[in-house]
């Protein structure tokens, strides 16, 4: 059994399929096929159940997987090592960040930048997907690393590093009913109209609970996919949205604080509950903690 074989086996089983297994380590469909069938018939065991459709673990597999990611998360180990010693920190860090606009607050780009500075020999490949998708990559060893904005403190399988917070505040055109009170509660908000981003996004679990808690229901009039939108439905009289401070550019959108206890957008950085499992995600790791503990 080789390392190369393990890698293959992660790939199609978290890939799903062995064309897009095959599209990630830049090889023919026809090789991964191959290396897979070579494995199994090398441990005795079915890895997947093959159909028409879709590739799925046997039970087997199931049991093989943590094993693999873990061998394959220790020859990783000690490649790091080889890099440190000779002299500079290399590899590939798969980070899952947020999509938004933003202006303040946490930044995924200012964090790239700030770690490439410090480790040019460490590739970030970014990946953009929401909050609670992003967290379950990381728990499924898909990512290395993501930016959340969650309202859990403990996840299972998960470490939570807060990175930044701030309370969610009233978006509305100007001119609405609301645009001049000094503050809201979410009561007012009972009859209007929201845009909304889909519901595994952090703003969109949050307001949920928010919601929720107090016993009120709304109306997401529109769902959007991106936070640029959600403000331009705002802006152009549309909806209104909860949103943090720091999305986006608000011209002509007016912000109106929420009385009480207003919702609160964390921005976490999410890892293995036993940490990043090489040295380069614990470098970036490290350095998201240092730029937050800076205000940066």
């Amino acid at each position: 059994m080789e390392l190369r074989q393990l890698e293959v086996f992660v790939a199609v089983a978290e890939e799903r399929g062995f064309s897009r297994a095959a599209d990630r380590l830049h090889v023919v469909q026809s090789a991964v096929s191959a290396t897979i069938r070579t494995l199994e018939r090398d441990l005795g065991v079915a890895l997947f159940r093959r159909t028409s459709r879709r590739v799925e673990l046997t039970d087997a597999g199931a049991e093989v997987l943590p094993a693999a990611r873990r061998t394959l998360a220790a020859a990783q180990a000690t490649r790091d090592v080889a890099d440190q010693v000779r002299g500079g920190l290399r590899g590939t860090v798969r980070l899952g960040v947020m999509q938004a606009q933003r202006e303040r607050g946490f930044s995924a780009a200012r964090l790239l930048a700030a770690f490439a500075a410090e480790h040019p020999g460490v590739h970030v490949v970014p990946r953009q997907r929401a909050s609670a998708l992003q967290a379950a990559d990381v728990r499924e060893g898909r990512l290395d690393l993501a930016i959340v904005a969650l309202p859990d403190r403990e996840l299972p399988g998960l470490r939570l590093d807060e990175l930044a917070r701030e309370d969610l505040v009233l978006a509305v055109p100007g001119g609405h009913r609301l645009a001049a009170r000094a503050s809201v509660a979410l009561a007012d908000l009972a009859d209007e109209p929201f845009v909304d981003v889909p519901s595994e996004w952090g703003t969109r679990i949050i307001t949920e609970r928010a919601f929720a808690a107090t016993g009120l229901t709304r109306t997401v009039a529109y769902e959007v996919n991106d936070t640029g939108t959600v403000v331009d439905f705002v802006r152009h009289g549309l909806a209104v949205a909860l949103l943090p401070p720091s999305f986006g550019t608000l011209h002509d959108v007016v912000l109106v604080p929420l009385r009480g206890r207003p919702p609160q957008f964390v921005t976490s950085v999410a890892a293995p509950a036993d940490g990043p499992a090489t040295a380069a995600a614990r470098a970036l790791h490290a350095t998201a903690l240092r730029l937050a503990a800076a205000g940066a």
